[in-house]
């Protein structure tokens, strides 16, 4: 339905943003001017701890100065509560007690015919529900009960059953003046071509509606109860009212509790999606068994800033998750991805859970691999390149793939890491083709080993930690700047003025930063054995940790670089962005404090050796810049550590 700019304005006006913003933010008292309709409060869309997020209600927008999200009434609705944008007019229109205009004739014509064809499945709904519970639906009940599943979960989801008869819902539900030609419309019937007489496209199945974002029925999924019966899981066609590539399982409960949550949950089918709602885990929507479209993709980030594709980790859930990669890379954007985690193979969430409970699903999820180390894994684990065409067969099938992101800053990161990644590849291939290095370091290759080869740990030479002044913060800024290459890119100026204590640690920062700037552009297989060899150390170092921790199980984003990782235990419970960033600029300080105190010792000599009005000058003025950093540093380092107590005992609380 169009809607006349009038007719959105006078929502605008009868409805106060403040309050539709309120449903889902606590204003801040002390910036907030109520009677001048300026509102101030934490951003709903991404965490932050001062408030950047305006609501001006004289103008009726609303903006974060954080992360720029902008927009008014409708878009906030749209955003906050996954609702189209008819949906979120209609929702305003309500609460302003305003008319919805009428529609035109044409458009009329078409809504009532959906309408009609919705109270259909809604008639089928409540048929299947009937037979489910008599005694002809005695094989579903058993079957359910095998699963596990409890009352209310069958009632929400209006578990149904379809009779093993040819025409049965036919029969019924033509007794109710339902036409033929609307059963076969919405997919319950099927009509031969050769002229036989239509028949119940579902027969002997435990039945499952399936509902459009307002909760109507408007399709079904039917499991065959035969054990030989194919296929064994069977959806309605394509409808007027049921869209596969738009839609998806669960969807309207799952909206608001994912939300919530900052997390949404994509599993494959929509029996593993009830599973995980019984348990408590709301946020969870299915497939439908199709590839991800792009439609399903930007639906599923208004749920969460980056879901989780939940697959089995046999051959078929690895290559449903592949093809998922190669649909998200195109539209990512900035702050927008997805995670995904493997369960361990042959197993579904069901067996998860009746193995461990919620707790082991939970350790699943947050073992989810982020997009870019999937993308890693599939194009190196079975790469050959053990000659310079390999290589070079490797190096452009990750490039065509970057290429594919249309986002200029994404596509930037991705080509940062993947290079990266490639470099490491290619120097430990050659160095394990030269022989055991020296101690008896025999090089890596380890991203390419072949499957049931062990990997040897003890091949990888270590860096020990030399005695130098704040090895540890140095160290883990390197390892850093490698695990957030977005942070790496945006305060790139300032990190390039940095100096180090640790030569290693020098040597590494300035070949990062030239790996950024002038060898940019060129191929890795011409780059990688250009760069000094210890600038591998704390690559392999990071990268081989990771090895380590994912031999019994998938990797998850926060398990790379252990080192760092086990320092910061904080980096392993995801904490927000903003925490992250602040604890990445906490430590470009203190690198900068080191600088000053090294430049405030180089003035303190210089006016023990001659004192005059200038060098007293210089040395207060560096001794009061050096003081106030302190402070900050020190300041901004308890308010990291209040963040973090509280992350936890958020985190603890949600999982307990």
């Amino acid at each position: 339905m169009r809607f006349d700019q009038l007719f959105l304005e006078d929502i605008r006006n009868r409805v106060s943003l403040s309050d539709v913003v309120g449903r889902r933010v606590t204003w801040d008292r002390r910036k907030s001017q109520p009677g001048k309709g300026d509102y101030w409060a934490c951003c709903p869309f991404h965490s932050e701890k001062s408030p950047s997020f305006h609501v001006d209600e004289r103008r009726n927008r609303y903006k974060c100065f954080g992360c720029g999200e902008s927009g008014d009434h409708f878009k906030f609705l749209m955003e906050t509560e996954g609702l189209s944008f008819p949906e979120a007019v209609e929702e305003l229109a309500s609460s302003a007690g305003i008319a919805l205009p009428a529609p035109d004739p044409q458009a009329a014509r078409k809504a009532a015919k959906r309408n009609s064809l919705t109270d259909v499945c809604e008639m089928a709904v409540r048929y299947f529900q009937h037979v489910f519970q008599s005694s002809a639906g005695r094989s579903a009940q058993e079957y359910v009960q095998r699963r596990g599943l409890r009352a209310e979960t069958l009632n929400e989801f209006q578990f149904g059953f379809a009779p093993a008869g040819r025409d049965n819902l036919k029969k019924a539900l033509m007794a109710k003046d339902v036409s033929e030609a609307e059963l076969i419309e919405v997919g319950l019937l099927i009509k031969p071509e050769d002229g036989r007489p239509s028949y119940d496209r579902f027969r002997n199945r435990l039945m499952i509606p399936i509902h459009d974002d307002r909760g109507r029925a408007v399709a079904f999924g039917g499991r065959t109860m035969d054990p030989d019966g194919q296929p064994k899981y069977l959806n309605s066609p394509e409808t007027p009212v049921f869209h596969k590539g738009t839609m998806l399982f669960n969807a309207h409960r799952a909206r608001k509790p994912a939300f919530d949550a900052g997390q949404a949950i994509v599993v494959e089918g929509y029996m593993d999606a009830i599973a995980l709602w019984q348990v408590g885990i709301k946020g969870t929507v299915a497939s439908l068994g199709t590839a991800f479209t792009e439609d399903q993709i930007m639906r599923l980030w208004k749920f969460s800033d980056e879901p989780v594709v939940c697959f089995d980790g046999d051959v078929a859930g690895i290559s449903a998750a592949h093809r998922a990669v190669d649909r998200i890379l195109p539209v990512l954007t900035s702050g927008k991805s997805f995670q995904f985690a493997f369960l361990p193979d042959g197993q579904d969430p069901d067996d998860v859970i009746n193995a461990g409970g919620v707790t082991a699903m939970y350790g699943e999820i947050e073992k989810a691999l982020p997009l870019s180390e999937v993308v890693w894994q599939r194009e190196s684990s079975q790469a050959r390149i053990d000659t310079p065409e390999r290589k070079a067969a490797l190096e452009k099938a990750v490039e065509d793939l970057v290429g594919t992101i249309k986002d200029e800053r994404v596509q930037k990161r991705y080509r940062m890491d993947l290079r990266l990644k490639l470099s490491n590849l290619f120097y430990e291939e050659s160095r394990r083709n030269r022989g055991p290095a020296k101690g008896g370091s025999s090089g890596g290759g380890w991203r390419n080993k072949k499957p049931g080869e062990e990997v040897d740990r003890a091949s990888f030479a270590r860096v020990e930690a030399p005695d130098t002044p704040a090895y540890g913060v140095e160290r883990s800024f390197c390892t850093m700047c490698l695990m957030y290459p977005e942070m790496f890119d945006r305060h790139f100026e300032r990190i390039s003025q940095l100096t180090y204590s640790n030569e290693l640690h020098s040597m590494f920062m300035s070949a990062l930063v030239r790996i950024t700037t002038d060898l940019a552009e060129g191929a890795v297989t011409q780059i990688y054995n250009k760069l000094d060899e210890r600038f591998y150390q704390i690559l392999q170092e990071a990268i081989v940790s990771s090895v380590e921790q994912s031999e019994d199980s998938k990797a998850s984003t926060l398990r790379r670089w252990d080192a760092l990782t086990n320092r910061l235990q904080i980096l392993k419970d995801d904490p927000p962005e903003d925490f992250v960033e602040m604890l990445f600029l906490n430590y470009a300080d203190m690198l900068e404090l080191r600088m000053l105190e090294l430049e405030l010792e180089h003035e303190t000599r210089a006016m023990e050796e001659n004192l005059t009005e200038e060098t007293w000058s210089r040395f207060q003025a560096l001794k009061q810049d050096l003081a106030r950093r302190q402070e900050e540093c020190l300041r901004d380092e308890q308010e990291l550590a209040e963040r973090a107590i509280k992350m936890r005992a958020s985190k603890s609380s949600r999982h307990a």
